[in-house]
């Protein structure tokens, strides 16, 4: 019997729990990691389960000890690596205070959790005008990257080259939405000059609407001299040509060159990944960077991989556009400033020794971008 469209079914596409708050864990710039006890209401789960929670103070508030909150376990069920976390939904026994002043730009729009930010494009914004009234970011230096673990290696390539250089960082809404559940950007502190966050992104120092926006701020509003563009954490991917989420790369490559700034592509490079199709160069970047990009792009290589992944990255780029220019990078001192990078560096669960040609890659990358910038 068909459904009733006037009657919506009543299964939920979300795990909803009820918890109560044991303690406190640790806290970063927008988050705080708690320790919870779940009530279990489904067949096959226990009466109560202990689980770490995450809540941002900005949608619902400090939940504290003793006290009962709502919780979205979808993440736990289905063993998320990046976001195995319960999320606290609303503080049961008490509710935020208002914030006051917000702007009108509505992200996660239309959910249960939509939120109204200050979006550095909107009318209402001290930096409308200048947004308003931007066409181009100049020849900036932007760094386009597949996945929100390139990063920290990208800055360390920058400011090896030199130290002094401003970088912004447009974190776009493939991955995480809310910037403040990256440790990463919290750790990484005053080394990036700000954080954006675009589209349905949130928690950036500035808001924007779209990538150009974003980029337009990176230049005008923070006065950045490199901007870096890449999700947030929890790249989806399916094992399918079209079917991951850093198609977006490629999107971005496309916004930079409409900006009249020079893009950047970071590629995704590994001999240890277990997976085919992300050995040598990850057909991530090869789909975004050269079948959904599809203006110039410049792509960094370190000039001190290993023989044979070499000769695998030379197969893989060989039949690449002539709008690619390959760029070989000097890679001395590269290796020091990963190794003293303020954050632990870490992609699909390798470290930099594990994965080293990954980080090495994206460390190249930042270094050009520094290069071109000082050369121009």
């Amino acid at each position: 019997m068909p459904t009733d469209p006037q009657t919506p079914a009543e299964d939920s596409l979300i795990r909803w729990r009820r918890g109560v708050v044991v303690r406190e864990r640790k806290r970063w710039r927008g988050a705080v990691e708690l320790d919870v006890e779940i009530e279990g209401r489904v067949a096959g789960e226990p009466d109560r389960q202990d689980a770490r929670a995450i809540a941002y103070p900005a949608l619902v508030g400090t939940p504290r000890a003793g006290e009962s909150v709502l919780l979205n376990t979808t993440a736990l069920a289905i063993g998320l690596g990046t976001g195995g976390y319960a999320v606290v939904i609303a503080n049961l026994d008490r509710l935020p205070d208002d914030r006051e002043g917000l702007g009108h730009l509505v992200k996660a729009r239309y959910t249960p959790l939509q939120a109204t930010v200050l979006g550095v494009d909107e009318q209402d914004s001290p930096h409308h005008d200048t947004i308003a009234g931007a066409t181009h970011i100049g020849l900036m230096p932007v760094v386009v990257a597949d996945l929100h673990s390139a990063l920290p290696a990208i800055l360390a390539g920058i400011q090896a080259t030199s130290a002094g250089l401003k970088v912004a960082y447009v974190w776009t809404d493939g991955g995480a939405l809310p910037a403040w559940f990256s440790r990463t950007v919290a750790d990484l502190g005053d080394r990036l000059a700000a954080t954006i966050t675009v589209g349905q992104a949130m928690g950036g120092d500035h808001e924007a609407v779209s990538i150009h926006s974003g980029l337009l701020a990176a230049k005008h509003v923070v006065g950045a001299d490199i901007a870096i563009v890449a999700q947030g954490p929890g790249n989806l991917g399916t094992g399918t040509p079209w079917g991951f989420s850093g198609v977006a790369a490629g999107e971005a490559i496309n916004a930079v060159n409409a900006l009249g700034g020079l893009p950047i592509g970071a590629l995704r490079i590994s001999d240890a990944d277990p997976r085919g199709r992300h050995v040598g160069v990850s057909h991530h970047s090869t789909t975004a960077f050269f079948k959904v990009g599809l203006g110039p792009v410049r792509i960094p290589l370190p000039d001190s991989l290993p023989d044979e992944l070499a000769r695998s990255v030379a197969s893989d780029l060989a039949d690449r556009p002539d709008r690619a220019v390959l760029e070989r990078v000097d890679t001395s001192g590269l290796d020091e400033a990963l190794r003293t990078s303020p954050v632990r560096l870490s992609t699909m669960g390798r470290t930099l020794d594990e994965d080293y040609a990954y980080f090495l890659t994206n460390a190249a990358a930042g270094r050009f971008a520094a290069t071109a910038l000082t050369t121009a």
